[in-house]
């Protein structure tokens, strides 16, 4: 039998490191990673899609996206046909945005978002000594981020902001911690929940994901 294709993209600024520790059976997946690139002046992420859509080489794959990613990946699943999506810590439409995320819609807050202070986690490393929680989470982002541009990073933020899906595609399987702090759950509905996982699940929750992933795949009921 042929391999599955799946295909993973990674959350906002994040590499595919994220993915470093997630296992899917050799036997019956083949795993690739998608990767973020630059986008072009006032791109919509319409047209973003169009491009990183091109970097699949396999009909009817499944993308798997994790929290921005995972909005990413219904837009090419708008592009292309796949087999399953699976979107994990991120959001279905912009209904299931918290309400921090429509006042900054609103007010067009994201305009002020300190991105620049982002790209340079070397010398927020050196500022938070003495203060471990900081410095843990500041490795984190150095070890896990790969795009450190500006203008990368103004663009996610606006782009994820004003992102108009106002209906959810049944059809995707969402993957959800019951802890997450960026998109908390009394605002999402039908999810398959991870008890304790937080926003970056995917990195410490990888032993449910593992255990559940192939299964969640390969079925047509993805209710657990």
């Amino acid at each position: 039998m042929d391999r599955i294709p799946v295909y993973f993209m990674p959350g906002l600024a994040a590499s595919p490191k994220i993915f470093e520790n997630i296992k899917l059976p050799e036997d019956k997946f083949e795993m690739f990673y998608l990767e973020w690139c630059l986008p072009e002046n006032n791109e919509s992420i319409v047209d973003y899609a169009a491009r990183i859509v091109k970097d699949i080489k396999h009909e009817n794959p499944v993308l798997i996206g994790v929290s921005f990613g995972g909005v990413l990946v219904q837009e090419m699943a708008k592009l292309i046909k796949t087999r399953k999506v699976i979107i994990i810590s991120s959001v279905k439409c912009n209904t299931e945005f918290p309400r921090r995320m429509k006042f900054a819609k609103m007010t067009r807050a994201y305009r002020f978002f300190p991105t620049g202070l982002m790209v340079k986690v070397d010398w927020l490393g050196k500022m938070a000594v003495g203060n471990n929680m900081i410095s843990k989470r500041l490795n984190l982002y150095e070890k896990f981020l790969s795009v450190r541009d500006k203008k990368y990073l103004d663009w996610a933020f606006k782009t994820i902001i004003n992102w108009d899906r106002c209906e959810p595609d049944t059809s995707v399987v969402h993957i959800h911690g019951d802890a997450d702090e960026v998109f908390p759950t009394k605002y999402v509905k039908d999810y398959i929940p991870v008890k304790g996982g937080t926003h970056i699940m995917i990195i410490n929750k990888y032993k449910w994901l593992n255990e559940n992933l192939p299964q969640i795949i390969l079925q047509e009921n993805t209710k657990l």
